[in-house]
């Protein structure tokens, strides 16, 4: 039986030109994967760091083997908000400040370092924003949970790394 890898998964994100799903992997492979079965894998697969440096890695190492990164390769920060407003809360999907709607949503927050070096644009890095700290406010008698770092600290945590990996230009990040 035929099963999702990382490889398959990632080839599939990189190559839809629509919205990706897994209805629309399991059509391109004919079949040979269900729908269900695909759901089943994301759901379980847990995606870190590392094995986004280890996809993006070959390709970057291939650019920079064409021109020295420093002269024209940046790093982009981004924090996002998937929303998930009907999904039971937890500590990762829980309410998040999105600043591109000015306001508070379900969902699920995560920081992003992205490597871009002419028309190469890869994620190296991503940090899932955990809420696990309760805080009690007395005025509205609600407790509601914050993460234990700050986005700067995620993003400190993601250039740490990335900079023992890739050579670069500018850092570019919007305002929080």
């Amino acid at each position: 039986m035929t099963s999702c890898t990382l490889d398959l998964y990632t080839d599939y994100l990189l190559s839809s030109t629509g919205a990706p799903t897994a209805t629309g992997l399991s059509r391109r492979l004919e079949g040979a994967l269900s729908h269900d079965h695909l759901t089943r894998w994301l759901s379980r697969a847990t995606l870190s760091s590392v094995e986004v440096w280890q996809q993006a890695k070959p390709l970057i190492r291939q650019a920079e083997a064409r021109q020295p990164a420093e002269e024209f390769a940046v790093l982009l920060v981004d924090d996002s908000v998937l929303e998930k407003a009907h999904t039971d809360a937890n500590e990762l999907l829980c309410t998040h400040w999105d600043h591109s709607q000015q306001r508070y949503v379900k969902g699920l927050n995560f920081v992003t370092l992205l490597y871009q070096a002419d028309a190469l644009a890869l994620p190296i890095a991503v940090e899932l924003v955990r809420k696990t700290g309760p805080v009690f406010h007395p005025k509205t008698q609600q407790t509601s949970y914050q993460s234990p770092f700050t986005k700067n600290e995620y993003v400190q945590q993601l250039l740490r790394v990335a900079q023992q990996q890739v050579a670069y230009r500018y850092l570019l990040a919007d305002r929080w």
